[in-house]
């Protein structure tokens, strides 16, 4: 009988302990709001300059293959 009465005992404190610790959620602060802002710019910043390197590098391409039919229709002449 001792021994139920200590294990009932100790799993009430337990569910007291869980049901307290799920109810305090930390509170973010401004600098981890300011963080995670910064965060988000710096990927979209990240997100905006592989557009432009893939832009860039189409043009490059192009600019090549422009080069070279130049070339071929030079040398045909």
């Amino acid at each position: 009988m001792m021994k139920f009465k200590m294990t009932m005992g100790t799993a009430v404190v337990m569910a007291a302990l869980l049901a307290a610790l799920s109810g305090c959620q930390k509170q973010e602060g401004p600098a981890e709001t300011a963080g995670k802002k910064v965060d988000q710019a710096v990927e979209k910043a990240g997100e905006k300059i592989e557009e432009v390197k893939e832009k860039a590098g189409e043009k490059i391409e192009q600019a090549g293959q422009e080069l070279k039919d130049s070339t071929k229709s030079d040398e045909k002449k």
